[in-house]
């Protein structure tokens, strides 16, 4: 991955502090701390929300919508997809902040997704996850389950 120069980008500094606390936070199950990184009006989506908050949309608009959802991916671990496995780099390119959970790990198979935040005036105002088909397996024999 491009990473570029921080002498050229004093933002990228403020990218990668945003990518180890993201990362360390959520791993910690620190919702507050989490929320600290994130803009009031922050965008969030993920197909984990429907699944989380028995919901129709993964959009979620603001600290009031994220923190219960934060809470519960929170409370539902322990979970042997989730294994905190992330290559030591990450993709910055002035705005954007991108950086993958590899569905191979050392320790084997974890979902596999991508994280892509917006940064602005220093807080995610924007992010977006992706999941690898491992996750997207789990979440159609969920919702075909619900609806058995």
């Amino acid at each position: 991955m491009t990473q570029v120069d921080t002498q050229r980008d004093p933002g990228r500094e403020t990218a990668r502090r945003i990518w180890f606390e993201w990362h360390r936070r959520a791993k910690a199950c620190d919702v507050d701390g989490l929320l600290e990184l994130y803009a009031q009006d922050a965008l969030f989506e993920s197909p984990l929300v429907p699944r989380l908050l028995d919901t129709a949309s993964g959009v979620l608009r603001g600290h009031e919508e994220l923190r219960p959802f934060l809470r519960k991916g929170a409370d539902a671990r322990p979970n042997q997809l989730v294994r905190w496995y992330r290559p030591e780099e990450f993709f910055w390119d002035g705005r954007t902040l991108v950086w993958e959970y590899p569905r191979e790990s050392p320790d084997g198979d974890q979902l596999g997704l991508v994280e892509i935040m917006d940064i602005v005036d220093g807080l995610i105002q924007r992010h977006r996850i992706y999941w690898g088909w491992v996750g997207t397996e789990m979440l159609i024999d969920n919702a075909i389950a619900k609806v058995r």
